[in-house]
């Protein structure tokens, strides 16, 4: 497995559980990482997305294709 790059940016921790669910169900490896900030109270999450998801490069296409399901 490849070194971990960041696929996408998620637009919320619905969107990011979702995701997260069904990546594990598939055996998929990734780290979703949140914006938020307590000492900022969440600002960076209104600028840049709720947070954005990491996986091996070689995972990329089949991530990109489950998560375009699950917003669709």
């Amino acid at each position: 497995m490849g070194n971990f790059k960041k696929i996408l940016v998620l637009e919320n921790e619905i969107e990011a559980r979702l995701l997260e669910s069904i990546l594990k169900e598939r055996g998929i490896p990734h780290l979703i990482r949140s914006y938020y900030d307590s000492a900022y109270d969440g600002i960076f999450q209104a600028q840049k997305g709720w947070g954005h998801l990491e996986a091996p490069e070689e995972f990329e296409d089949e991530i990109k294709t489950i998560y375009e399901s699950v917003k669709s």
